[in-house]
Formats: structure tokens, C-alpha cells, sequence
């Protein structure tokens, strides 16, 4: 069978890469062709566009590149028609995979959604266009399921979350090997996980940094996206105590004590890890305030809360985010005590989440469904 796969982003690359590896298992003369990244390209296929093409982060960004974003859907479209897929599988990126969604219907090509669209935190009519163009969802998180049938009435598949499946099939890192190789001393790691993108990365640092100094006792490392280059992360690594680990997170995360980390995948990531975090999230001023007034209904920013709808790991957002707060958290998540409540947290979590095989059953239903 022909699969065209599109992932707009670093973590559906990494979900991506999985699916296809499961798919692999299902059918052996599966064939691929996608946009994605390097775990994608790794595993099998034609990789179309990167992903680091892709990425605009808030609405002024995504304004100012809206004939990019035209042009890139233009040529999916033409590339689509060539390739004629058996299915098509969407992985996240709404705002790009919804337009080719509505395209392939019309097309009379099957689509498979995976790792839905957060609706559920804002464009809530969106359900509309998916009801009409998605032929499957699959979602990973508990509650979507809900959402979609009881309050839409559009059947979903929860499959568990593909993040439990790629940690635990990861092989684990020698920390001993790993601080040598690293160039890290003896001391405990706060790991620093400022995000993906150029903006994010120098907002997020400016403020994460700020608190070093009064951390003499630890060491702060920061984990360096595979979408950026060494070079741009070069002038924030300017104090003796902050060292840098580029394309290692999981490797990092399950050697550190702590972790400051940018709202978004990678907050469940490190509570997976079962490393104490503080999610941290700050945007500019415009696309703040259009945020905020779109998820308004939206108790908490981060996945590990919204989850168990209850604050586990404190968020510091916008104004909130700044040095006298972060060095007051950091704190907090250094206490024996504090740590003990978040390990329980932890676990309830990851019992949540479904437990392994996410992959594995998504690659299951789309073979079954077009066969």
C-alpha cells in the first residue's frame, strides 16, 4: 500500500517515524512518502518537505508567511495527485492538514487523522471540517475521546499516547558515559527545554538563564532542538555552569533532577521521565492576547495538567514568567517533599495515558481499514 504521510513539527516526525516502523510490521510492501524530518527519512520513504521549512510560531509569524504557506500547499497538492496514495495520514498541524484534508475527500482519497487537532482548547468549529473530510480519528489523549462522541457525536479510536511507546522502547543512556561525552561534571542536572523554534528558544532562555547564578550547586543544560544548529545556540552558553546537549533530550531527561521546559509535547515528555518541571510559556504581546481570549474556557497550558485536571506542575505564563518567580519554583521542585508528590502524580498519569502500543494499534486500524 501508498502512504502519504504529512507532520508539520518535531514531535509528529518523531510519531511519524514509529507509525511507519509499525506499518513496516503490518505491511511489508508499504511505501512512503511524507513531510517530516530526519526520524522520518530514517526509517523508509521519500521525505517531500522538512519540517524546519514549516515552522511559524504565533499569529503575526504565520501572517507574514502566508503566500510560503500557500505556495507549500499548492505543491502538496500536486504532489498528492502524483504520488496517488492509498491513504493519506495526518499527524497534528492542523492548520495545513485540515486544507488538505478537505482537498482528498473531494479527491475521493481516504484520510486518516492522527494525533488530533486540539479543538478542545480552541477553534472549536474545526469539528465541523473534520466530521466532513477526516474519515478516521485517532486520538491519544483520554479526554478527546469524550469530547468528540459524547459532545460531537463523531466516533474516534483512543489509542493510547505514542509518547509511552517511544520512551520506552529508547535505548537507556550510561550516565556515567553520558556526563563524560557531554563534558559535565558531578553535579545534578536541571535540564532546559526552551522549545523548537528561534523565537520561543530566545525568549525562553533569556529568563530561564537568568537564575543560574543561584543554582551554584547544580548544573543547567540545555537541551538543543534537532531544527537548529549549534551556532545559534552558541551566545546564551556564556557561564561556566550551563553546558549544551543538542538532539538528546530523552538522553538528558533521564539523567536530570529537574527541568524548566516550555509548554507544549515536551511538558508530558518530562513527566514521563518523571523529572519535577515548571512549564514555562511567553509570547509576544498580540499573539498573546489573541490566545488568550481564544482558550479562555481553558483551565491549565499544560498537556501533564489538563490530563489530570488538577495543577501537578506549576505554570508560569506571559508576565508570570520572569526571574524572581522561576528561581522561587526551581526551589520548590528541589525539596525531597515536594519531589515525593510528584513522583505519585506521575505514575496516576502515565495509567491515564493507556500504557504502550499506540503505534502499533493506529498502524493496525489504517492497514485493516484500506484493505
Amino acid at each position: 500500500m501508498k502512504y502519504y504521510i504529512i507532520a508539520g513539527e518535531a514531535s509528529g516526525d518523531l510519531h511519524g517515524s514509529n507509525l511507519m516502523k509499525a506499518l513496516l510490521r503490518q505491511d511489508l510492501n508499504a511505501e512512503f512518502r511524507f513531510w517530516g524530518g530526519d526520524l522520518m527519512q530514517n526509517v523508509s520513504g521519500s521525505l517531500v518537505k522538512h519540517y524546519k521549512e514549516l515552522a511559524f510560531m504565533g499569529f503575526l509569524e504565520v501572517i507574514m508567511n502566508l503566500r510560503t504557506i500557500a505556495k507549500n500547499l499548492k505543491f502538496c497538492k500536486q504532489d498528492i495527485a502524483t504520488f496517488k496514495p492509498d491513504v493519506i495520514v495526518f499527524i497534528d498541524y492542523p492548520g495545513f492538514n485540515l486544507r488538505i484534508a478537505k482537498w482528498a475527500k473531494l479527491k475521493g482519497i481516504k484520510t486518516h487523522y492522527y494525533i488530533s487537532p486540539q479543538i478542545w482548547a480552541w477553534k472549536e468549529n474545526r469539528i465541523k471540517a473534520i466530521k466532513r473530510d477526516v474519515d478516521k480519528m485517532y486520538v491519544i489523549l483520554p479526554f478527546e475521546k469524550e469530547f468528540y462522541e459524547d459532545k460531537h457525536n463523531y466516533p474516534v479510536e483512543f489509542v493510547g499516547h505514542p509518547l509511552i511507546d517511544a520512551i520506552a522502547d529508547r535505548t537507556q543512556v550510561d550516565e556515567y558515559e553520558f556526563r563524560a561525552l557531554h563534558e559535565l561534571n558531578e553535579k545534578p542536572i536541571i535540564a532546559l527545554l526552551p522549545g523548537s523554534r528561534k523565537q520561543e528558544i530566545r525568549k525562553m532562555l533569556s529568563v530561564m538563564l537568568s537564575i543560574v547564578d543561584d543554582f551554584q550547586d547544580y548544573q543547567f543544560v540545555i537541551a538543543g532542538a534537532p531544527s537548529q544548529e549549534y551556532s545559534f545556540y552558541e551566545s546564551f552558553i556564556n557561564n561556566p555552569n550551563v553546558h549544551f546537549v543538542s538532539n538528546k533530550t530523552y538522553d538528558l531527561l533521564s539523567v536530570s533532577t529537574a527541568a524548566l521546559v516550555t509548554s507544549g509535547t515536551a511538558t508530558l515528555e518530562t513527566a514521563l521521565f518523571k523529572v519535577p518541571e515548571v512549564v514555562c510559556y511567553k509570547s509576544s504581546w498580540f499573539s498573546y492576547q489573541i490566545g488568550k481570549r481564544l482558550v479562555k474556557h481553558i483551565k491549565y497550558i499544560s498537556l501533564v495538567n489538563l490530563i489530570m485536571d488538577k495543577d501537578v506542575v506549576t505554570e508560569l505564563i506571559q508576565n508570570e514568567f520572569n526571574t524572581k518567580n522561576l528561581k522561587q519554583e526551581l526551589t520548590i521542585i528541589l525539596d525531597d517533599y515536594e519531589r515525593t508528590k510528584f513522583f505519585i502524580n506521575y505514575y496516576d498519569l502515565e495509567k491515564k495515558l493507556g500504557g504502550k502500543g499506540a503505534s502499533e494499534k493506529v498502524a493496525g486500524l489504517i492497514y485493516n481499514s484500506i484493505n
